[in-house]
């Protein structure tokens, strides 16, 4: 049976995940083409994946390399662009083969639900979707998906270490309509939790908002580095405490 959609995982680093994730793909998308493309993982992802995908390839670092190199060996007609954190309803696929059946429609991505259910989530979430409506912007936590020739017609994602999703999904618009589905897809909170719900949604926010007045991306991918590293040593500081407190 020829393949219809083919699904497109980025990764780096996700042992600890990726397994139960590759399995639920299993059930929620059994027709689906499985690629996990990783970009250099050190804790032994690249393994893990090999009984539970379709295609297990290694790529240079950057998720939009790793994206584009998976859609190079994709067979389906429709690309779903996924991370490894989600978690997708099961009738996803007929969504997007819904939303591609209408020949003006080239792409789209689905509705976001961030878990735990927190207020601040559930704000984040809603300002997420109006974006996509009103602005044509989503990202790659919303499960991107598109047809094959489309993607390639668009040059693939472009390669860029911040907001290629935005610019993808943006190109796409240009070439036809592009659909939020009314299914929602969960994704982790994570990135949020690791340097607080409140700041990390405001700050994310704020970087949307530079990005649609075309604040130079040099600056947004300094800024965010910025935060990373803040993010990062607040990590180390709460290793530490841990570690003094069991000795």
């Amino acid at each position: 049976m020829a393949v219809r959609v083919s699904i497109i995982v980025p990764v780096l680093n996700e042992a600890a995940i990726i397994r139960s994730f590759l399995e639920h793909l299993h059930v929620a998308a059994p027709d689906a083409e499985i690629i996990v493309v990783d970009g250099g993982s050190e804790d032994g992802t690249f393994e893990l994946c090999r009984d539970l995908a379709d295609h297990v390839i290694e790529s240079v670092p950057g998720r939009a390399r790793q994206m584009n190199a998976g859609a190079q060996i994709a067979r389906g007609k429709i690309l779903w662009f996924l991370h490894a954190d989600s978690h997708i309803a099961g009738n996803s696929l007929s969504a997007i083969e819904i939303a591609l059946s209408n020949p003006s429609v080239v792409g789209g991505c689905f509705r976001l639900q961030i878990i735990p259910t927190r207020w601040i989530y559930r704000i984040r979430d809603a300002v997420g979707d109006l974006c996509v409506n009103l602005f044509h912007i989503a990202l790659g936590d919303r499960g991107l998906f598109c047809g094959r020739e489309n993607f390639f017609a668009i040059g693939g994602y472009p390669n860029q270490p911040l907001l290629e999703d935005a610019d993808f999904y943006r190109k796409l618009r240009a070439l036809g309509r592009v659909r939020q589905t009314p299914i929602k897809i969960q994704t982790s909170a994570r990135r949020y939790e690791a340097l607080g719900p409140l700041r990390t949604s405001l700050f994310y926010l704020l970087i949307m908002t530079l990005y649609l007045v075309h604040i130079p991306m040099s600056m947004l991918e300094r800024m965010v580095g910025r935060f990373a590293s803040r993010k990062t040593r607040v990590r180390q500081c709460k290793n530490v405490s841990t570690a003094s407190s069991y000795p």
